[in-house]
């Protein structure tokens, strides 16, 4: 195949995927509306995944801290991805499979939101800290790609993206988070 058809295959399959995802609107809109109802409680919203999701979980928190497209208060959105000592001080004493989990276990509260992202929906680590954070009476909102995996079976509310690849299934994820942010962001 030649580079300019591969391009154009990948833009028509992304395209594709935006449209599908577009008909769960509703899923979304829940999604946003409950992390709404948390940060204007004053509540926290812990965001967490690995490799390319880890930096969609710290791009997410970036946004609403920040801010997206307007001045606005600050929210708590805590990206459980962006602390390379805890992340690896809990790796090494706990294991790996624990690492969100552990954090969970001490910056979570009730009323708090734990969306977990997991283009797999089979991440060990993302299912358990969704685990604790059920657990411990926080609202869980899972993010996946294919058939969403445990993931969708363990959260409250289950985003998913039915991609074949991760490229692709991130790309949607990063567009639902900005839409996400679009509909948190006028209620704060």
């Amino acid at each position: 195949m030649e580079a300019a058809e591969i391009v154009r295959a990948g833009l028509n399959e992304s395209a594709e995927l935006h449209r599908r995802v577009a008909d769960r609107a509703d899923v979304v809109v829940r999604a946003a509306e409950i992390m709404l109802e948390a940060l204007s409680g004053g509540r926290h919203v812990l965001v967490f995944g690995n490799g390319g999701s880890a930096t969609d979980a710290q791009h997410f928190a970036a946004e609403l801290v920040g801010k997206f497209e307007r001045d606005r208060r600050a929210v708590g959105v805590i990206a459980l991805t962006a602390d390379a000592a805890i992340l690896t001080s809990v790796a090494n004493d706990y294991g790996y499979d624990t690492v969100f989990a552990r954090q969970i276990d001490a910056l979570g509260r009730m009323g708090d939101v734990a969306m977990g992202i997991s283009t797999s929906g089979t991440s060990k680590n993302v299912n358990l800290g969704l685990e604790r954070a059920r657990a411990k009476g926080l609202t869980t909102i899972g993010l996946t790609g294919r058939d969403g995996g445990d993931t969708g079976r363990i959260a409250h509310v289950h985003v998913n993206v039915p991609g074949r690849t991760t490229a692709r299934t991130q790309e949607v994820h990063r567009t639902l988070l900005h839409l996400m942010c679009e509909l948190i962001e006028p209620g704060l």
